[in-house]
């Protein structure tokens, strides 16, 4: 029987982009699984100790290992992103690395094809 295989990498494009020094625009990039180091490592950093919010820098520049034509996505890359493609890697940082599934396959009632649909676990059937 043959272990199934974990996905450990994931494409991704910027909502924006990253601007370098010389003007050049960078979108499409990966990020790797997060390992419990790269959640532990960051929280030494004295500038995580002086800013908490610095932990997402730090985080994300160790997770993301392409971004465009960088040879590095280093914390400068990050500090220098803009909000909405902070954003959007900390919402994909999330649903790579989180434990549940949120996604069920479904089949579409009126055509008949089959997707995956997420799951909104905001709504529960409680019924205390």
């Amino acid at each position: 029987m043959t272990e199934p295989v974990v996905q450990t990498e994931f494409e991704f494009t910027l909502p924006k982009g990253y601007v370098d020094d010389e003007g050049s625009l960078h979108r499409d990039g990966v990020m790797r699984l997060a390992t419990a180091i790269d959640e532990i490592k960051p929280l030494q950093d004295p500038r995580v100790k002086s800013d908490p919010a610095y932990l997402t820098v730090l985080l994300l520049s160790r997770v993301v290992t392409d971004l465009g034509s960088l040879n590095a996505v280093t914390p400068h890359v990050i500090e220098n992103l803009f909000v909405a493609d902070v954003d959007h890697l900390q919402d994909l940082y999330r649903r790579v690395n989180q434990d549940e599934r949120r996604t069920t396959d479904a089949t579409c009632p009126e055509c008949g094809e089959r997707f995956e649909a997420p799951l909104d676990s905001s709504r529960r059937s409680d019924t205390s």
